[in-house]
């Protein structure tokens, strides 16, 4: 990867340009520049999660995510390169089967709420899903690997799963959705 930084401040951005891993230099506003900065923000959303009481397993994961989340963001950068391998994204595929296995079928939609901690993965996934779409925008106008669409795909799945998980840690449940159509089928029979 390209060279680290040692001075933050270097105006070199002012003309509304960036530069990538590869030193080339990019409009601050191209998709590629869009994806990693949803990456970057999905990482710091995390961060945040990783500040509430999380079950050690759960912490765990999320921290290796994070490392993973900025493999992500650098392989953006550097068009062409790769850092995010495959099992990435199969260690994703398992933590969903692990944390699904455990909660009940949904039968209603869920609004994203509960405990903080659940209300802040839900954040973390609606980022995850925008994350995801800037990347598939990317991908139809430049070659990109798989492995990041379908990290940040299984990720937002995975997020979604554990904010579940998050609202029944202390004997809590999801927060379902009070739709009047159900309301009034419940009534009638």
């Amino acid at each position: 990867m390209g060279n680290r930084l040692t001075q933050i401040a270097t105006r070199t951005g002012d003309a509304g340009t960036t530069g990538l891993g590869n030193n080339q230099r990019v409009s601050k506003n191209s998709l590629r520049v869009h994806a990693m900065g949803d990456v970057d923000e999905l990482n710091s959303h995390i961060g945040l999660l990783l500040c509430e009481p999380l079950p050690d397993g759960v912490r765990a994961l999320l921290v290796e995510i994070q490392h993973q989340l900025f493999n992500l963001g650098g392989e953006l950068s550097i068009p062409g390169f790769e850092l995010l391998k495959a099992d990435a994204v199969l260690a994703l595929d398992e933590a969903l089967a692990e944390h699904n296995a455990n909660l009940p079928r949904l039968q209603e939609f869920i609004l994203p709420a509960g405990t903080r901690a659940a209300a802040q993965a839900h954040i973390c996934r609606t980022v995850a899903r925008r994350a995801e779409r800037v990347v598939v925008a990317l991908g139809n106008e430049e070659a990109i690997n798989d492995a990041p669409r379908q990290y940040l795909n299984r990720l937002s799945d995975l997020l979604f799963v554990l904010a579940r998980v998050l609202n029944r840690m202390d004997g809590g449940d999801d927060v379902y959705w009070k739709s009047e159509r159900l309301a009034r089928q419940s009534a009638t029979e």
